[in-house]
């Protein structure tokens, strides 16, 4: 009788990094204005709830402390955090902010996304 291990679908270690989350220089900028407009160092929560017109929906949010088991992605100074649920469908984006004439945002470049809604909020996979 021979035994036989399977492996899980997908295992992603914070601590081990390879995730390949980046936060674009333009998200480090706003980050710091944000900061400074604050009065207090703040970081940006991203998450990926279910729901929004696409089936997935991205959340950003400011907080001033991360969760223990949250993965911290730096650049220029500033951090965001990712909480381990979300990061599968995440993995290898970039977080940015873009000014355009319709509107200002922070935006993730996601190359896990099969389709987007035109907002950019949404997502398929």
């Amino acid at each position: 009788m021979s035994t036989v291990q399977s492996a899980p679908a997908f295992e992603i270690s914070p601590s081990a990094g390879g995730h390949g989350l980046t936060l674009s220089d333009s998200a480090a900028r706003r980050l710091a204005r944000l900061a400074e407009a604050e009065g207090r160092p703040v970081m940006l929560r991203v998450a990926v709830d279910g729901g929004g017109c696409s089936g997935f929906q991205y959340r950003f949010e400011l907080v001033e402390a991360g969760e223990p088991d949250d993965i911290r992605i730096e650049a220029g100074g500033q951090a965001a955090l990712v909480d381990p649920v979300s990061l599968p469908f995440l993995k290898g984006s970039e977080i940015a902010f873009v000014d355009e004439l319709a509107g200002a945002q922070f935006v993730v470049r996601n190359p896990n996304a099969a389709s987007s809604c035109g907002c950019g909020v949404s997502f398929s996979i």
